[in-house]
């Protein structure tokens, strides 16, 4: 006997503040760059403070979060991952792709502090979040080590794929204009590569926006020179 399929909705708990205020550039995975910051804030009707109790016993949390900017009417059975040059196919089910039949995300952050605000409850902040700016939040769990861990986890084609870092060229008087906190971060997020998995061509120019900075780069060599910083007027 089929049960019958049913829909379960599912409420926004928080949204994420993050300096990403486009996707390009955002980390494959998250803990990559275990030095990115974001701050989760609540929604009104989730600010009770005993909602938390006991969270900040835990180093580590889950967020279940939404593909927000990826959202399809129709999903595919097949996507290429980046990691495999965005030329082969493999089950949607196979990866981590934000297009999904439902666009559900799951990241692991390290949960540094928990802040009480006195118009916005709770505020978690966290370091190592993979998430776009706003990103709504579905649910928090704590991570346990002890269930959560699998040393000796196979990664299937995951692990076929040579992880590397490239070089990053970044003259002084450009990575000066980067606030002196954002330094080390903008540097570890283009070492992992940001460009699109298909994209190799050595005069292509990019262009990652984070925080309040947009930097200009291109890629020859397995080298990320940086030509451009410009301070993005919000006005």
């Amino acid at each position: 006997m089929h049960r019958m399929m049913t829909e379960m909705k599912l409420k926004v708990i928080a949204h994420i503040e993050t300096d990403f205020s486009a996707k390009f550039g955002i980390p494959r995975q998250s803990g990559l760059v275990e030095s990115l910051q974001g701050r989760i804030v609540f929604e009104p009707e989730f600010r009770n403070p005993d909602a938390v109790r006991g969270l900040e016993e835990f180093s580590h949390i889950w967020l279940l979060w939404e593909f927000s900017k990826a959202l399809r009417n129709n999903w595919s059975a097949t996507v290429a991952p980046p990691r495999l040059g965005g030329r082969v196919r493999m089950g949607v089910f196979a990866t981590r792709s934000p297009f999904r039949p439902n666009s559900i995300g799951l990241s692991s952050v390290k949960l540094e502090r928990i802040e009480m605000d006195d118009k916005l409850g709770p505020v978690l902040y966290v370091t190592g979040a993979d998430l776009l700016n706003g990103t709504p939040i579905y649910d928090i769990k704590p991570y346990l080590a002890y269930t959560d861990s699998h040393p000796d986890a196979i990664g299937g084609f995951a692990d076929t794929v040579e992880d590397y870092e490239l070089e990053v060229e970044f003259p002084e008087e450009l990575l000066e204009r980067i606030p002196k906190e954002q330094r080390d971060t903008v540097v570890q997020l283009l070492k992992q590569d940001p460009r699109p998995g298909t994209q190799e061509a050595p005069d292509k120019e990019y262009r990652m926006l984070f925080g309040k900075r947009d930097i200009w780069f291109h890629v020859i060599n397995g080298k990320v020179i940086v030509h451009q910083v410009v301070e993005i007027n919000e006005e």
